[in-house]
């Protein structure tokens, strides 16, 4: 009982800051960010019911390739057949239910570590030792539970809901929007995954607005962000968005002379785009960095975090040299961000925290809340 009222009071909170006019808005209430309770909700009622972005398709390049992650409390491996087709599947085994894969990688099959049960690359059993003598037993019986996965753009998302709406249906208005980048056509050049001691909801806002640029990022792109420059619409039903325009001395950043593609300011303006619940992209003309975000409790955030260049500079002689540039620039930018959003976190953790006003270069951090809001009310009617 105690439990489902601190829940309710805290989505009164949420509830509060949501619906308030933008002009008037504040941030989201710390209890969002730290309850154990809320974090519960939003487990059944976002991550289980939403897509997960688990990365590029071009990651998973060959038949074999696999990554792993826990959605929502289940085990998921997501991999590439025999016959080149991305699947999603349940990484349990169904025998004495030990975890199959771990992390990422090549594999010709699928072996348990436990008694060896063996499966094919499309989840059908190929053999399980010492089986023999029991009567009930039939190998053809037996296959790992199927996930639905589908590729958007080169993205590879899954969801454990049979209903959620095709991805390419929920984000048809951001594919219209970005079209002239043939987002498609970007190849990942790295892709790791960290885990940083924060809620995820603060690392989402962190990148969903730019106003923190000149102060948390004074060592490295501080310097080029102009505050002025920053457009901030109102948010879509799926994702939101803002751009900022870059400096044309960063080459890679701005559009290819072959792009005829996009015109004017375009050919410099990035986007970034945060499809929810938590895949965040800069998208620029020319390369292309990613977060994609699970809670791992309410004070750790597990990050897959990639990039990468758009395929007009292919054949650029100078392209791997400026994206080696720019790979270290990002490192340090994500050091810079770790420890604003460590800081935070700590901060919401305090007794004393209140939230204060929006300024309106964070209205993707309102549309957000709403969101969140939206997803939570809706599972729980």
């Amino acid at each position: 009982m105690a439990k489902d009222i601190a829940a309710t009071s805290i989505l009164d909170g949420l509830r509060a800051a949501a619906t308030a006019p933008f002009e008037e808005a504040r941030a989201m209430p710390p209890e969002v960010y730290t309850s154990p309770d809320f974090l519960e909700l939003e487990m059944r009622h976002i991550f289980a019911r939403d897509w997960y972005c688990v990365g590029r398709a071009d990651g998973l390049a060959h038949p074999g390739d696999y990554l792993t992650c826990d959605l929502a409390g289940q085990p998921v491996a997501v991999l590439r057949d025999r016959d080149g087709h991305l699947r999603a599947m349940s990484n349990v085994c169904l025998h004495r239910m030990s975890t199959l894969l771990q992390g990422s990688g090549n594999t010709r099959a699928i072996v348990c570590p436990y008694h060896a049960w063996t499966y094919n690359l499309d989840g059908r059993l190929r053999g399980a030792p010492a089986m023999g003598l029991n009567e009930g037993f039939c190998k053809d019986s037996y296959r790992l539970p199927q996930i639905r996965c589908e590729e958007w753009l080169g993205w590879v998302f899954i969801t454990l809901n049979p209903d959620a709406p095709p991805v390419a249906t929920q984000l048809a208005e951001l594919e219209a929007m970005i079209a002239g980048y043939d987002m498609a056509r970007y190849s990942q050049a790295f892709a790791e995954e960290h885990v940083w001691d924060t809620n995820w909801k603060v690392l989402a806002e962190n990148f969903m607005e730019s106003y923190h640029l000149p102060v948390c990022h004074a060592g490295t792109i501080g310097g080029l962000s102009k505050l002025e420059e920053m457009v901030c619409p109102p948010g879509h039903a799926a994702f939101n968005y803002h751009t900022i325009l870059k400096d044309e001395s960063l080459a890679i950043a701005c559009a290819h002379p072959d792009n005829d593609r996009l015109q004017g300011d375009e050919r410099r303006m990035t986007y970034l785009i945060a499809a929810y619940p938590s895949l965040l992209i800069t998208l620029t003309p020319g390369y292309f960095w990613y977060l994609s975000l699970l809670p791992k409790g309410p004070g750790q955030v597990h990050i897959r975090f990639g990039g990468g260049m758009s395929d007009d500079f292919a054949g650029d002689a100078d392209a791997a040299e400026n994206f080696a540039r720019l790979k270290t620039l990002l490192d340090d930018v994500n050091i810079e961000d770790r420890g604003c959003t460590e800081k935070v976190y700590r901060g919401l953790s305090s007794p004393l925290a209140q939230a204060g006003h929006l300024s309106h270069l964070e209205r993707p951090n309102y549309d957000f809340a709403r969101y969140l809001l939206a997803r939570i009310e809706a599972g729980a009617a």
